[in-house]
């Protein structure tokens, strides 16, 4: 009997650069990391005040991005700071590069 997994079909690559491109999949998390990246620095405070939805969906915007690895993040309340993932970011850059390309 022969056996066929798919993952074994898929480069580490591609299914990196799926991961990606499933959290770059909509247009809140675009709007999230442009507002991260046009930071000097990780952002404190309120994105829901930056960003027209409410908390709880930002919550779960946030959480894709970082299971993705585009994102990083610090939770010690009151506070909460957000940084692109600049290894990640530069990966996704890279893979995706290679496909448009």
């Amino acid at each position: 009997m022969k056996s066929s997994v798919k993952s074994d079909y898929f480069t580490k690559d591609q299914e990196q650069m799926a991961r990606f491109s499933k959290a770059l999949g909509h247009p809140v998390r675009i709007a999230i990391l442009q507002l991260l990246n046009s930071r000097s620095c990780c952002f404190h405070g309120d994105m829901a005040a930056e960003l027209p939805i409410a908390k709880s969906t930002l919550s779960q915007h946030l959480n894709e991005l970082k299971g993705a690895g585009l994102i990083q993040g610090d939770i010690t309340p009151p506070t909460v700071k957000y940084c692109v993932n600049k290894q990640n970011w530069a990966l996704a850059k890279k893979l995706l590069n290679k496909l448009l390309t």
